[in-house]
């Protein structure tokens, strides 16, 4: 018997340097890691001992004995992938971090990292965890609450995934380092004015802003991004007071990544399952009233390149209550498709969700049930409606080989009307720039080298300034995929101060002078100790009512209670 990695995997590889025979795959050395699904142990050479388990900081891995229901698939998924790709090893990991020991200095190393994401969390942690030597790291995020995409972008119904934060708190409680919360970069500080109080900058403020689909009627109202929407059911504070039309019964998701299933299954999910997560009330009430019966998702391409993930799709046919609907003859393989799946370089994931589509297209749907119906090869030409969306317009696709090598779809004459009153856009996120910091718009990313940001005009590095996360490499992979992304940006930036090539802050600008200077600029930061205040009012609250946590959607009310509590400690 073996141990088997399942859906919640976050891909951060922390399972990989405690297994003792090595037989985790892709390790983020692999070329594959970086657009692996999630990671796999090797059934053959797993010895049952459990230390793989014991390091998933997200709850992902079981003992094959223990796997039930749509679960139990995963064996198969991870023997899968090592018939693809067989393991290589000598039984001794090869992954170890080394230490940076740092010389001695009048003053300590000091790091600023803009956002409090994962990617920003996984650096903070490596700089106070891998180098010998004092270091001083401050973390700033415009909002009270910290951890990024974690609190505001994983789906509610996926709690395992969001226990990732118990490593960041782990971080977070080191005295090096300090958070400064309510702070915006760009208003409350400049970019110059980081720089004078440290060594070095990091950037990773994700990448929140949503594509659009430049069609006609894009702006109806009942159009909107999906981020919105995400952003909405996870409590948001700029999103909370937002309105989405549930009266239909038809809403359509464009886009058919991750997020897009996200959306659809919480769309169809029974509101009383939700009780028992960390939506917001506000849409947990709003879906309660929901009309909603069937969300159609559309992809412009087909399903052997769908964006989703299998264990996503996966998860969709274990819904109580809800049919997923695949037309069989969406899965007509054009010769290029054929190609991808049934040649030599044909990825077990690939096979797998394109077999898991047909799965469900054999599938008989029940009328009295909700259903989420995915379609392929189609894009949105136009959103119809006169004061609000009635429907959206699609015109059918094919594919045809780009001279780059890659399949591309293009539009068709077949086009076909959809009635819907809800049309949520899921086709990427993309990052916005921060004063003062190079930006490229037509990426979304910050221009850099090895995470190291470069001056676009010259190409040439800009001492100090460093990014990660999607800020850095665009809206890709999961949330443990960041881990290696900061890695690689916090062994340039030591590499850097090494080599003496990082000026250092001012001689009256340290910690202390920083703190200061961000008071007076902002006397409602909130520090560390607050948001353990505001963490502990929303577990109470969450205890109350029997769930992880009730959030609090309202900035006001956050530093309402900070200030209480400053109070009572007075």
């Amino acid at each position: 018997m073996a141990y088997v990695i399942t859906q919640p995997c976050c891909n951060d590889a922390s399972c990989v340097p405690v297994c003792p025979v090595d037989c985790i795959r892709p390790t983020p050395g692999d070329p594959q890691y970086l657009n692996t699904e999630m990671l796999y142990i090797d059934p053959v050479t797993c010895i049952d001992c459990g230390a793989c388990m014991d390091a998933c900081p997200v709850d992902a891995i079981y003992p094959e004995w223990e796997l039930t229901g749509p679960d139990a698939r995963y064996a198969s998924i991870n023997a899968d992938y090592f018939a693809k790709h067989p393991l290589q090893s000598e039984g001794i990991p090869n992954i170890s971090v080394s230490m940076t020991s740092l010389p001695e200095q009048n003053q300590p190393l000091r790091v600023a990292i803009v956002g409090s994401g994962p990617a920003a969390c996984y650096a903070a942690d490596d700089l106070l965890t891998n180098v010998h030597g004092a270091v001083e790291v401050e973390m700033f995020d415009r909002l009270p609450t910290p951890w990024g995409l974690v609190r505001a972008g994983v789906a509610p119904d996926h709690q395992g995934t969001k226990a990732v934060t118990d490593l960041f708190r782990n971080a977070a409680a080191k005295p090096a380092l300090q958070f400064h919360l309510n702070v915006e970069i760009g208003k409350h500080l400049s970019h110059e004015e980081l720089m004078s109080h440290h060594h070095a900058v990091i950037y990773a403020v994700g990448a929140l802003r949503d594509r659009r689909l430049g069609v006609p009627g894009e702006d109806l109202p009942g159009s909107h991004a999906a981020t919105e929407f995400v952003a909405w059911y996870n409590g948001h504070p700029d999103y909370a007071d937002l309105q989405f039309d549930l009266s239909g019964e038809r809403a359509v998701v464009v886009g058919n990544g991750n997020v897009a299933l996200d959306v659809a299954r919480i769309l169809v999910s029974d509101p009383d399952d939700l009780a028992g997560t960390d939506i917001a009330d506000h849409a947990l009430d709003a879906l309660r009233h929901s009309r909603i019966r069937e969300v159609v998702v559309i992809g412009r391409r087909g399903p052997v390149q769908a964006a989703y993930t299998s264990p996503e799709l996966l998860a969709l046919g274990a819904l109580e209550g809800v049919d997923v609907v695949v037309d069989p003859r969406d899965l007509i393989l054009d010769e290029h498709s054929r190609a991808e799946l049934d040649g030599p370089a044909a990825e077990p994931s690939t096979v797998l969700k394109t077999e898991i589509a047909r799965e469900y297209s054999t599938r008989v749907p029940d009328p009295t049930r909700k259903r989420i119906v995915l379609r392929y090869l189609a894009s949105p030409t136009a959103i119809l409606g006169t004061d609000q969306v009635e429907a959206l317009e699609i015109a059918h696709n094919e594919l045809y080989r780009a001279a780059d090598g890659s399949l591309k779809a293009r539009l068709t004459d077949r086009t076909e009307t959809i009635e819907t009153g809800l049309v949520l856009r899921s086709i990427g996120y993309r990052g916005a720039g921060v004063p003062g910091v190079p930006f490229d718009e037509a990426t979304g990313t910050i221009p850099h080298r090895d995470g190291r940001v470069i001056d676009p005009q010259t190409g040439e590095l800009l001492a100090g300034v460093y990014t990660a996360g999607w800020i850095k490499r665009g809206p890709s992979g999961v949330i443990g995929t960041n881990k290696k992304c900061a890695r690689e940006t916090v062994k340039g930036l030591l590499e850097d101060f090494l080599a003496g090539a990082l000026g250092g802050p001012d001689p009256d600008c340290g910690r202390e002078q920083l703190n200061d200077l961000v008071t007076e600029r902002q006397p409602e930061v909130v520090d560390y100790q607050g948001w353990q205040e505001i963490d502990i009012a929303e577990r109470k609250r969450g205890r109350e009512h029997g769930r992880p946590r009730v959030k609090i959607t309202n900035v006001k009310a956050m530093l309402d209670l900070v200030k209480v509590h400053d109070a009572s400690t007075r």
